[in-house]
């Protein structure tokens, strides 16, 4: 089949490549329409009830996820002069569009009451001009008085105080939404250059946009930086620059294909999608390693650049295709997953890399063909003596230790083992902000004055209409708010409570001694003037429906980490949320963009895990197809999984926890280092033919040719990958390293404890008549078979020698 397939290619390479360039330029004008993802990664599916519920919880209070924080801690805040900047900077940001409210100190509004229409109404507490600093401090001291603010907006104890900013959903889900906080930035720029006071800026707004302005910056960057480091790789081994230039070229193309891919796709680019074009480049360099080494091997044997051109085509297809196949099934096995983002990025990943293989194995013979011939200086490669050496000392540990290489492989396995244990799965909300950013310190800055920033939500049903109203569900309430606000990491709860709390303080002209519910006797006429509000008032329509049947208690939580967010939501808020409300109709849930987070990252491991199992699995079928072997197979993979069970054990002794970034790199991995095995069985098999099944020489043959092919394409992906840990991101930088030290272990381990593995177990059957799906396989690196026959007075090979490095 190869034969034809290689025929068809080499006599059409001009009309393919034609159709290449076409697919390329219809993929380019698609790439320009590639939009960034400014949503919050969805790990948790639409259909599950938590994220049913909490879509209804926002369809009627509101986002939860909305807002941005503006913080400062400065007494020269309350200073005149500085605080009628600070309010001339909130009427700025007022303006700003996509901005749909603003709370902060010089904005706030008290309740009043109306006793001629029984009822509370707001108003503002500052006048329009405050006359002078005794003005001030003594609008200060009211303020301070208003217990409905403070620990919500004011601290207490130091005077730092912060500004809540509403963002329509329209502008926090799109690219709007870069400008609204360049905008917002820049007038609190201005502001500190003013005044010289630091503003603090956080929210899941305003981190998410700083984060898609840095995801878009980073992808550019390690695009090019991969492509300069494998290229100088490449350079150092053939040294060409023409083998270096049409390589990129046709990497290049496959890059602009995965921009197009995502827009076709209607997918946007995300912090995971965007390494895609990386990891395309790293991979796509180890294909052209391999061809235009097959190349000059061939023409080193032949001498004749049409005959060499045809064995590569012929010999390599195979070859290509199920290593590309096995690094495409670790990708693509993510599509099993109900999380979106894993299934955009496992589908464009998997179907790109069977798209490098089709443009590789047509366009590097294809150009190559109207290339001159190597130099001697080209194929000086051939013979690297320092890495033969190596190779020969490799083969005698091989055939003297073996039981050396075993116990040692055991005794790794089982510490690493151990350390597999200590495993944790631990993640953060805000895992991918870098570490030392001005968005971590100013995250730092809320988490220790306000008790964090991220959005935690309570709905309470009464299960009767006005039930929110009823005194005795208010006790109830109250003393479950108490509870909450006892926590240290959790802020004071905001819900209706304070509003009734705040109201009667209104009725007694702003005694702080007042805030707190009214009693039995007082309810009956303070309630009458809440009574008198409907949901339209504006007074309390964030907090409860327009029956008075559900109320909101909303609060903010410090980013504590997957494991105590979990431990805190179910060990100790809900049990104890139970327990008060125990024996009455009321019902309460817990949920939240915070809440979520945590079920997402337990469900993301989880379908982490499967996809993993689902690689293994498929990729054991691919080995099964080739070999027929049960021994064989188990002898493939027992290297492979030593390697991830190594990184694994890494991990757990030096803490670094399961999380998504983490758990994705075991099967991505798994597909790559399968190929350095496939490649050392396909020439094992090879070597058994033409050494009359004698498992020592085959073994020794094996090794010093594949070896040569492992440890090259192995630097590459390391220097491809390890370029991650250059990352800003945590995430990224983790994937970049564990993937570089799975690499590096696996090629290792199938140098070392592969062969051995073979030499004591493998029982060839001697007969040559038996045909396997191996045996059409070619390595890619020193074989000395056959060529199959391909006719050649059919082909025209164009040679268009003379042209210069």
């Amino acid at each position: 089949m190869w034969t034809r397939i290689a025929q068809f290619i080499i006599k059409f390479r001009l009309t393919l490549i034609g159709i290449i360039l076409l697919i390329t330029v219809f993929m380019g004008y698609h790439a320009t329409k590639v939009q960034m993802s400014y949503d919050l990664a969805r790990t948790v599916p639409l259909d599950d009830p938590e994220m049913v519920f909490l879509q209804k919880f926002k369809a009627q209070f509101g986002e939860d996820g909305n807002i941005i924080a503006v913080g400062l801690r400065d007494s020269a805040i309350y200073t005149l002069d500085n605080f009628n900047r600070f309010r001339e900077l909130n009427k700025a940001i007022r303006e700003i569009p996509g901005v749909n409210d603003l709370l902060s100190l010089p904005e706030v509004k008290i309740i009043r009451k109306d006793t001629a229409n029984t009822r509370f109404y707001l108003d503002g507490h500052y006048p329009k001009q405050i006359k002078d600093q005794a003005q001030l401090d003594s609008l200060m001291g009211a303020i301070r008085n208003q217990k409905f603010y403070m620990g919500q907006i004011v601290n207490q104890e130091n005077g730092a105080t912060m500004m809540l900013i509403s963002i329509t959903k329209e502008v926090m889900n799109s690219s709007k939404r870069i400008a609204m906080t360049k905008a917002l930035v820049e007038l609190g720029d201005q502001f500190a250059k003013d005044t010289g006071i630091q503003l603090r800026y956080a929210g899941l707004p305003f981190i998410r946009a700083m984060m898609a302005t840095e995801v878009r910056k980073e992808m550019q960057i390690f695009l090019y930086l991969s492509a300069l480091v494998t290229g100088v790789i490449m350079f150092f081994f053939f040294r060409s620059f023409r083998a270096v230039l049409f390589s990129m070229i046709i990497i290049g193309i496959v890059v602009v294909w995965v921009m197009g891919t995502l827009s076709l796709f209607g997918y946007k680019i995300t912090l995971l999608s965007g390494l895609i074009p990386p990891v395309i480049v790293t991979i796509g360099i180890t294909n052209a390693i391999y061809l235009l080494n097959k190349y000059h091997l061939e023409f080193a044997k032949r001498r004749n650049k049409e005959e060499a051109i045809a064995a590569v085509v012929n010999k390599m297809g195979l070859a290509m295709f199920l290593t590309n196949l096995t690094v495409a099934i670790g990708f693509l096995t993510l599509l099993t997953t109900d999380i979106l983002v894993l299934r955009e990025f496992g589908i464009v990943a998997g179907i790109n890399i069977m798209a490098l293989f089709v443009v590789s194995l047509i366009m590097i013979p294809g150009i190559f063909s109207w290339l001159p011939e190597p130099t001697p200086k080209h194929l000086r490669h051939l013979n690297f003596k320092i890495l033969g050496s190596f190779l020969a000392y490799v083969d005698i540990i091989v055939h003297r230790y073996r039981p050396a290489i075993y116990l040692t492989s055991l005794a790794i396995t089982v510490v690493a083992a151990f350390g597999m244990l200590r495993l944790e799965s631990i993640s953060f909300m805000m895992d991918d902000v870098p570490e030392g950013s001005q968005i971590k310190k100013d995250l730092q800055f809320f988490e220790s004055n306000f008790s964090g920033i991220l959005p935690l939500e309570i709905e309470v049903n009464t299960g009767k209409r006005r039930g929110v109203l009823n005194i005795k569900n208010l006790e109830k309430i109250d003393e479950f708010e108490s509870f909450i606000d006892s926590i240290s990491v959790v802020s004071r709860p905001a819900s209706v409570i304070s509003l009734v709390k705040a109201s009667k303080q209104a009725f007694y002209n702003y005694n702080p001694a007042k805030y707190a519910l009214p009693s039995k006797a007082e309810s009956g006429y303070i309630l009458r003037y809440m009574k008198g509000q409907t949901d339209n008032t504006g007074l309390l329509k964030s907090f409860v429906d327009s029956t008075f049947t559900k109320m909101r208690i909303s609060m903010q939580i410090a980013d504590i980490g997957s494991k105590r967010l979990d431990s805190l939501v179910h060990e100790v808020i809900e049990p104890r949320m139970n327990q008060i409300f125990e024996g009455t109709n009321i019902q309460t849930s817990v949920t939240g963009t915070t809440k979520l987070f945590i079920k997402g990252n337990k469900f993301l491991i989880d379908n982490l895990k499967e996809s993993l199992l689902l690689a293994f699995i498929l990729i054991t079928l691919s080995m099964a197809m080739l070999f027929a072997n049960v021994r064989m197979i188990i002898i493939s993979l027992v290297p492979n999984v030593i390697a991830l069970m190594i990184t694994a054990g890494i991990m757990g002794y030096l803490g670094i926890p399961l999380k998504p970034s983490t758990a994705l790199i075991f099967s991505i991995t798994f597909g790559i280092s399968v190929d350095n095995s496939i490649r050392f069985l396909a020439k094992y098999r090879q070597e058994q033919l033409a050494n009359g099944f004698f498992v020592p020489v085959s073994v020794s043959d094996s090794i010093l040719e594949t070896g040569k092919s492992i440890i090259y394409t192995s630097i590459v992906l390391f220097a491809g990958f390890i370029l991650f840990a250059f990352s800003s991101f945590g995430g990224t930088i983790a994937l970049g390293v564990l993937t570089s030290t799975t690499l590096v272990i696996s090629m290792f381990t199938n140098l070392i404890l592969l062969p051995a593995l073979i030499m004591t177990f493998d029982k060839p059957k001697k007969s040559k008549a038996e045909k396997l799906l191996i045996d059409d396989f070619d390595p890619g690196f020193y074989g000395e078979e056959e060529d199959e026959a391909i006719d050649l007075s059919k082909i025209k090979i164009h040679d268009r020698a003379g042209s210069a490095e």
